[in-house]
């Protein structure tokens, strides 16, 4: 027998499937990155002493996991130490405590691509329509549990991603890009990815 609970389920979940398809209508579509761009790119080291670092030497020997605002990869990171893989985190701006609780949950190392060429070639910002989705509002209140409510300061709503990018003429292996605040990559597929990295050292 099918209840009024069942039903308003049913309903609640077309609604949200409706209202998906249309903000998706507005978000700029991503364009996959240029690995030239991203290798080129300089990287501002974070904490004491700000050095500064072309991105290419980050993973060309041993090719990297890099998180763009994308901190739930922490999960990962005993895993990919197994395979040799560092983890490294991008942000686009320092803003001191935001970046301090960032960095509470995160063991690696954290740099700042000024340029913003990581969340590129084309900046893609979360438009204000993309609050009317569920997921959005179910992503902004993890991340406000977990006391990254500082996220939304700044430029907050510049979407982010996630590269698996391998050594020498690898190239980049896996790319996501976020399509909301808060859009995991799966976890399973960062780590096919980084099995097939085939390190230089090895």
């Amino acid at each position: 027998m099918v209840t009024v609970t069942t039903v308003l389920k049913a309903v609640s979940l077309f609604v949200a499937e409706v209202i998906s398809s249309i903000t998706d209508w507005f978000q700029t579509k991503p364009v996959w990155a240029d690995l030239k761009i991203l290798e080129d790119t300089e990287l501002k080291t974070t904490g004491g002493v700000h050095e500064r670092h072309k991105a290419k030497t980050l993973w060309e020997k041993t090719g990297a996991v890099v998180m763009v605002e994308a901190a739930e990869l922490s999960s990962l990171n005993s895993q990919l130490q197994d395979l040799e893989v560092p983890l490294i985190a991008v942000v686009k701006e320092n803003l001191g405590k935001e970046l301090d609780c960032f960095k509470k949950y995160f063991l690696g190392k954290v740099y700042v691509d000024q340029k913003k060429n990581f969340y590129g070639p084309q900046v893609r910002w979360m438009c204000l329509s993309m609050f009317l989705r569920i997921g959005v509002w179910r992503n902004i209140w993890r991340a406000y549990r977990r006391g990254f409510w500082g996220n939304l300061r700044g430029e907050g709503l510049v979407l982010g991603g996630v590269f698996v990018i391998g050594p020498g003429d690898q190239g980049i292996l896996l790319e996501h890009r976020e399509k909301e605040f808060g859009d995991k990559v799966n976890m399973l597929a960062v780590l096919r990815a980084a099995r097939k990295i085939m390190s230089s050292s090895k």
